[in-house]
């Protein structure tokens, strides 16, 4: 375990019992007639993963002292919304891969990946309705259809050289940051908190979703495949110019910058050695990691409006720890 996990695992033990309430709500509302929908949702819940989003909600939850089930309804919710999210990816991806194993289309087929994501979104959205509060389902709404503009924004971008840095985060605001940030709001919600206490709830979740997807990138040419669970070099195999690419494209010489720029039109990876090696030799990892530090302060800051205790404090490790993130 590196310092990193260890300091991720002090701060999930603050809200481990509630945890186990949410995992006890997730395997109540699995509960299908369809043997097969509990199969492939169970198979990928299952799969592991810090549950960073329902974590999310239960730590402003806490921090803001609302202790209330709906806290454990909405985690599940959040979950749900996550796991559907990742079912559509990986078969738009055509990954096979995810955290170590077979990922579910590749063991159950594209099918039943795509309808079991179906299924979850919308028992997701039946579950809304317990909290009984439209403000919620307003910004649970928003999110989902935020998500889904990004999965779609993301794939227009495919293959597309010449995409920046803004157009890079952009994306990433809306198809990852975009449900830390509702998490995070949805927690100060349900607290009844002052409009600047959910603003600033908000604004640390899209900050800590930005950072947490900018340092994921940046392990796909710094990590390790066997930690990562995942291929090194799948973003470039996908088309995905990501903030690495990007930045090693602005710094390299212009040879380096046709090779890279080749590889993301085509999809090719014969030259994925030589691209690692221009990402860390121009010093696009500084650049990206840099970028993911911006955010994490950015989260940090915002984690400061909050009352002081364990729970906030707990939000504040969250963040400062992103810089140290090495899996």
């Amino acid at each position: 375990m590196t310092a990193s996990s260890s300091s991720t695992a002090s701060v999930l033990s603050l809200i481990a019992d509630d945890m186990n309430d949410v995992d006890g709500v997730i395997a109540r509302r699995l509960d299908s007639a369809v043997p097969l929908v509990g199969q492939v949702s169970r198979y990928i819940i299952s799969a592991g993963g810090k549950r960073l989003r329902p974590a999310l909600l239960l730590l402003v939850c806490g921090a803001l002292g609302y202790t209330g089930p709906q806290r454990f309804n909405l985690a599940a919710v959040v979950e749900f919304i996550h796991t559907a999210t990742l079912l559509h990816d990986d078969v738009v991806d055509e990954s096979t891969l995810r955290r170590g194993r077979a990922t579910a289309n590749e063991s159950f087929g594209n099918p039943a990946s795509v309808l079991v994501g179906d299924f979850l979104y919308s028992r997701a959205f039946q579950m809304m309705l317990d909290a009984g509060q439209m403000r919620i389902m307003e910004i649970l709404a928003d999110a989902t259809n935020v998500i889904a503009e990004g999965e779609v924004l993301q794939l227009m971008n495919m293959h597309d050289a010449s995409l920046d840095e803004a157009a890079y985060l952009r994306v990433i605001r809306s198809k990852t940051a975009k449900l830390f940030e509702a998490s995070a709001r949805l927690g100060a919600v349900l607290a009844h908190a002052s409009p600047e206490v959910e603003e600033a709830c908000a604004n640390y979740g899209q900050a800590l979703g930005t950072a947490f997807q900018v340092i994921d990138d940046v392990l796909d040419y710094d990590g390790d495949a066997g930690e990562m669970g995942k291929n090194l070099g799948d973003d470039l195999r996908e088309g995905k110019a990501t903030l690495p690419l990007i930045a090693a494209m602005q710094r390299g010489t212009p040879e380096q910058r046709g090779l890279i720029r080749h590889a993301i039109e085509t999809g090719g990876v014969a030259e994925l050695d030589r691209i690692v090696a221009i990402v860390r030799e121009t010093g696009a990892l500084e650049v990206t990691r840099e970028a993911a530090a911006a955010e994490a302060r950015r989260a940090v800051a915002a984690a400061g409006q909050l009352p002081q205790n364990g729970y906030s404090q707990g939000l504040l490790q969250l963040a400062a720890q992103l810089l140290q993130r090495r899996n």
